[in-house]
């Protein structure tokens, strides 16, 4: 009798546990992943964001479109990747309200970050208040370290101040350098790495004889470089942007005639177009980032699947890399976790080595581990941006002194 109502209960318990399971809440159906961006397509970041993030994240939803999608094992299925972009209009306050936007009322699944390193700072805690993981691109923020713990949701996937100043530093010890100029933008970018740069370089007794700031919109820089012609300086160093200086100091120092030893234009020498805009002029200049085909096996593959999708003369050999390493991070992420669960992926992106362009890659507090970068300064040597700076990682020798302006050309003579 015992038996028969343990065997009795035993089938109703499984009865239940059926029942239940067949009531329980299905997630609802999904036919795409959606993923919103508030960036910069007019306005002077558009300059950086055109030529860095917004090729990559446009190849990526390609790639990922033409195999069905993102696989996600709770809908059992691809899902394809549907890209929302709003234009801030560079425009820091319009880049926060987008991004609100995105999240609160068209409700997307994920985000990509805005373009530049004050909007980055300004995106970072949007997301983590929301629960939205946030990926770096274009600019990283010193400032952000402070703040890791609060902000569980961001991952910055480029190197900047603090990893590359002391490569570069190093660097200009070993080439007895023994003076240098500095400007830089007045907004975080800017700040942060001329501070660094200039701590950097006194601990190696390299004597910062000129460090002045530049407004966004500078129109000319010629006293600027004539005063560190006047100090005697043997590298100029400039932390700006494209819209504010890093194209303006190298023109004018041509048009000057003024030839420093070495010279590093921060944002602006890492892309394919400044070789394009000054020729041969570009010899010898150095910017941040440095990565090449000769890097590795992986980095050639990305190099010329990308030309073949954008043609030659579009690749950023600071940023390029980067930004492929962090999408491939985010859809292996999403893959593990099996879910579109922001905070399960999080958890796995933040724990976890992933196989990505840069080879075994991983976040350390949020930042990718510095084991994982490429480069931290590249120099234009015959056509190539060959990594410089850590010499563990070079490509090349440093070229110094950098050779001089060429002359300029004679205009043709005219026609009688």
């Amino acid at each position: 009798m015992k038996n028969k109502v343990w065997n009795v209960l035993f089938v109703f318990l499984i009865l239940v546990v059926f029942l239940c399971g067949a009531c329980a809440p299905k997630p609802p159906p999904k036919d795409k992943i959606r993923i919103g961006r508030a960036v910069s397509l007019t306005g002077p970041n558009s300059i950086i964001a055109k030529s860095a993030s917004i090729p990559i994240y446009d190849m990526w939803v390609e790639e990922v479109n033409a195999k069905g999608g993102i696989y996600v094992k709770e809908y059992k299925k691809r899902l394809p990747v549907e890209l929302i972009v709003y234009d801030d209009e560079s425009d820091h306050g319009r880049m926060t309200q987008l991004l609100e936007k995105l999240i609160v009322i068209d409700k997307v699944d994920f985000i990509l970050p805005p373009c530049g390193t004050l909007f980055l700072f300004g995106a970072a805690p949007v997301a983590n208040q929301h629960g939205y993981i946030l990926l770096g691109a274009e600019g990283g923020a010193l400032k952000l370290n402070e703040y890791a713990a609060a902000l569980p949701y961001f991952f910055a996937v480029l190197n900047f101040a603090d990893t590359q100043m002391p490569a570069l530093a190093e660097m200009y010890k070993e080439n007895g350098i023994k003076s240098v100029a500095i400007i830089y933008i007045d907004e975080l970018h800017g700040v942060e790495y001329s501070s660094t740069a200039a701590t950097e370089l006194e601990k190696r007794g390299i004597e910062v004889k000129m460090a002045e700031s530049i407004p966004m919109g500078v129109k000319d820089l010629s006293p600027l470089l004539k005063k560190a012609k006047a100090l005697d300086v043997d590298a100029f160093l400039a932390f700006t942007y494209p819209g504010a200086g890093s194209i303006l100091a190298p023109k004018q120092a041509i048009e000057l005639g003024i030839n420093f030893k070495a010279i590093h234009v921060n944002v602006a020498a890492n892309f394919d177009w400044f070789v394009g805009m000054f020729g041969d002029a570009a010899e010898g200049v150095m910017g941040g980032g440095g990565w090449n085909r000769k890097s590795s096996p992986e980095a050639k593959e990305f190099c010329d699947k990308f030309i073949a999708r954008y043609g030659e003369g579009a690749v950023d050999w600071w940023g390029h890399l980067f930004y492929w390493a962090g999408v491939q991070i985010f859809e292996q992420a999403i893959e593990k976790a099996g879910t579109l669960n922001q905070e399960k992926i999080r958890d796995i992106m933040a724990a976890e080595k992933f196989d990505t362009v840069l080879g075994p890659t991983w976040f350390e507090s949020g930042r990718l581990a510095p084991a994982c970068h490429p480069g931290e300064i590249g120099q234009w040597q015959k056509g190539v941006f060959e990594v410089v700076a850590p010499k563990e990682k070079a490509t090349a020798k440093l070229m110094y002194p950098k050779p001089p302006w060429p002359e300029p050309k004679p205009e043709a003579a005219k026609e009688k």
